[in-house]
């Protein structure tokens, strides 16, 4: 996708943020003194401010102690004066009592693990691996001791898994890929800046591909600098295969999944490089045997196929899969496939291979198995909204099979819920811990009862600061598309609502182009922020979107300047047929983008102002100047009328197949989806532009080049438009250094502000 979603629904994208927050401050070394502890921000008046959003605590990465009694997870505080954040360690009981702060260091500290039945963790701290004892864990003031530094890999270490029985670990870190830089030639051009490619994927989103994500095994050696290159193995070979482990640019160590008897290794992995790269999503599920390095593939020959998670019996392995290759929005299904041990070691058998989600009508995401095996959780966007859903499985012979999927949160219960990271039985009351948000409050613990779906919260992180934000009231409304489809679209209020009084209001337009307006929290797009500032807001869940099955997300590939565009404007009308909406403006990002800057040339006089952050301008330079092809490739509208076979390779330079994948989408394509799609780029309709338009990018952009912001704007100005740039040369799809976010925001809003109040 362009965006895997406007807002920070996508748990791993909340993650990536944190994780990228987190990461600012790993190389300041000022100790204690560098601390950033919890925001005493008074609240003015009850009202939200960009300055109130940057102060909350973004919680994350919560972890069960093995006696069940504790929880261990972090918190990260900015402060926008340093321009920076510091992850920090916290402690609670599973019933939410108890919170204690465990550690309050100055340089973030990130994949906290328990370890030692219970008594220390092992953790990151400035790119390498530590352990710690932990003094006093039932006290109010639990400290770490005999903290050791037990890793010395030079590329540092990003992320870490330990085997089931706390023996070994496996660690990500990288290696050198085919990008080259002149040192790489001449050791004395040290001082050179340049880099050299042979081939596709020299970069990807925000970074060149200098260096590649390959994880590596070692035993967990608990010795000072015990862990080292010499003592750990590369799971890929040592060859140093230019494959990626995990896939860039989201994927972490759920990607990859120890056996329960520490044998084995399931792991996710695109075995391709350059164009074949570039082209394909063709991921595929791998077991690896850390006995002898032997190697084997799960045989699925699609596209997607992620996040394996073994059955606590190891006999089973779940994942996630997309069927089609080149499609990275088609429907995520849960497969399961049966594993037969090798009699005399080696690598098993795999049969069997089941879609549990075959007659599952949403995309399924973070397979969780129960304690026995018998169910797997997951959770799913099931119209507008996240939930928590349990696939009962039963096992006859060999096989795998489903019973039933139902949902355990309600569909009433407006939250988005994550997948849970523990699971508390006792007799027949089975407890999910999971995590929450909704557009009210960021992510938070909780409890979730399985028997009812009744929630407690395990933590109020934010609770000091939002409980002095005035309330608002958030609206489900099905409006009528021109179809005649009824298209879900949240309306949030401004607080103190007065339906007698005329207020602004913002439309905005998703990202993705697939992703779902739900109820998460965004740190950029927060709809709270934006109605506190007295807008109401109007969310569209417009074609495209992927909560309301997969014949509604696949209807925008091939159509971007269509239905999905006529549904904007069927919400924008309907709300603005209200006696108090007064003046609308439309904002977007990455494809919100895409849609503001064609907006901008047909909506006659439906807005009155526009704001594109990273948008798409000129559809045919975006597919010449992006990295993963494969996006283009498809949603440009010509793929899916090709037949083809996967490693067909057509004539050379035959501009119509590479790798097996045919180039439907591409701007030389005959097809008539991509004639037509190319035909009405936004850059086509600049003529008609008449509305003030606000363009904001960031120049560290590689899938959406900042170019296209450049361009919309000069465009802008040679028509005489009220027009501004804004352009953020450290910052990428993203806006993440808390002082380029509060200038963001200010923008934002000021720009809003002057056009629509």
């Amino acid at each position: 996708m362009i965006q895997y979603s406007l807002t920070a629904g996508a748990a791993r994208i909340c993650g990536l943020a944190i994780l990228m927050l987190s990461a600012m401050n790993c190389t300041n070394d000022k100790g204690n003194k560098a601390y950033i502890g919890p925001s005493d921000i008074m609240v003015e008046d009850g009202k939200m401010t960009p300055e109130v959003l940057l102060s909350l605590g973004r919680l994350s990465d919560p972890q069960l102690s093995p006696d069940g009694k504790t929880i261990l997870y972090g918190v990260s505080y900015t402060s926008v004066s340093e321009n920076r954040s510091c992850r920090n360690l916290f402690i609670s009981n599973p019933d939410g009592t108890g919170k204690r702060q465990l550690t309050s260091e100055g340089n973030s500290i990130s994949c906290a693990r328990w370890i030692d039945g219970g008594k220390g963790i092992a953790y990151i701290q400035k790119g390498q691996i530590w352990t710690a004892s932990i003094r006093g864990i039932d006290s109010a003031n639990p400290k770490l001791v005999k903290k050791t530094k037990i890793s010395d890999i030079p590329e540092g270490v990003s992320e870490f898994k330990l085997s089931p029985d706390g023996s070994r670990i496996m660690y990500l870190s990288t290696v050198h890929s085919d990008v080259k830089t002149p040192s790489d030639t001449d050791p004395a051009l040290d001082k050179a800046t340049a880099y050299v490619a042979d081939d596709l994927m020299y970069r990807h989103w925000d970074h060149w591909v200098t260096e590649l994500p390959h994880t590596f095994i070692a035993e967990f050696s608990r010795a000072e600098g015990g862990i080292t290159p010499d003592s750990s193995i590369d799971i890929l070979g040592k060859g140093g295969e230019l494959f990626e482990l995990p896939t860039e640019p989201f994927g972490g160590l759920e990607q990859l999944d120890w056996s329960p008897d520490g044998r084995y290794i399931a792991y996710s992995c695109r075995k391709k490089t350059g164009k074949q790269y570039a082209f394909s999503t063709d991921t595929e599920i791998y077991i690896y045997d850390t006995a002898d390095g032997g190697c084997m593939v799960i045989p699925m020959g699609g596209g997607y196929d992620t996040d394996p998670v073994w059955s606590p019996d190891g006999k089973r392995i779940a994942w996630l899969s997309m069927e089609r290759d080149g499609y990275e929005a088609d429907k995520t299904r849960v497969m399961v496939t049966d594993v037969v041990p090798a009699q005399e070691g080696g690598l098993p058998e795999i049969r069997n291979i089941t879609d549990l989600t075959a007659d599952f009508k949403y995309n399924a995401a973070g397979p969780v198995w129960n304690n026995d095996g018998s169910a797997i959780y997951f959770n799913a966007l099931a119209e507008g909204l996240q939930g928590i859903f349990k696939a009962e499985v039963e096992n006859s012979g060999d096989r795998t099979s489903l019973k039933e999927i139902r949902r355990i949160t309600g569909d009433d219960q407006w939250y988005d819920f994550n997948s849970p990271f523990a699971i508390l039985e006792d007799g027949e009351n089975t407890t999910l811990l999971a995590s929450w948000c909704s557009m009210d409050f960021p992510t938070e613990l909780v409890r979730v009862e399985e028997s009812d779906g009744s929630c407690s919260r395990i933590t109020d992180e934010n609770g000091h600061i939002l409980s002095q934000v005035l309330p608002h009231k958030t609206e489900a409304r099905m409006v009528k598309t021109v179809d005649g489809k009824d298209m879900l679209t949240w309306v949030v209020y401004p607080p103190e609502f007065d339906s007698t009084k005329v207020y602004p209001s913002i439309l905005i337009c998703l990202g993705g182009p697939q992703g779902t307006l739900s109820q998460s929290w965004s740190y950029r797009w927060n709809y709270r922020l934006m109605s506190a500032q007295g807008y109401v807001v109007v969310l569209p869940n417009r074609r495209g979107t992927t909560a309301f099955g997969q014949e509604w997300t696949e209807q925008i590939s091939g159509d971007y300047p269509g239905l999905n565009m006529q549904d904007y404007l069927c919400a924008a009308r309907e709300l603005k047929s209200e006696p108090y909406i007064g003046k609308m403006a439309a904002c977007g990002a990455s494809y919100g983008g895409y849609s503001v800057y064609y907006l901008a040339g047909v909506h006659e006089d439906v807005f009155d102002c526009f704001i594109a952050h990273a948008g798409i301008f000129d559809e045919k330079y975006m597919y010449y100047e992006t990295e993963e092809m494969w996006f283009p490739n498809w949603d440009n509208g010509g793929l899916e009328e090709y037949s083809y076979t996967p490693g067909q390779t057509g004539p050379a330079g035959d501009g119509k197949t590479f790798g097996g994948m045919r180039q439907g989408g591409s701007p030389w394509s005959s097809q008539p989806k991509a004639i037509r799609h190319y035909a009405n780029s936004p850059a086509v309709n600049v003529t008609k532009w008449h509305t003030p338009i606000l363009c904001i990018h960031g120049a560290m952009d590689f899938r959406i080049p900042y170019d296209q912001g450049m361009a919309a704007f000069n465009c802008a100005q040679m028509m005489g438009v009220p027009s501004r740039l804004i352009v953020f040369p450290d910052e990428c799809h993203w806006i993440l250094k808390p002082q380029n976010a509060l200038f963001w925001h200010r923008e934002y809003f000021n720009w809003l502000d002057k056009w629509c109040k």
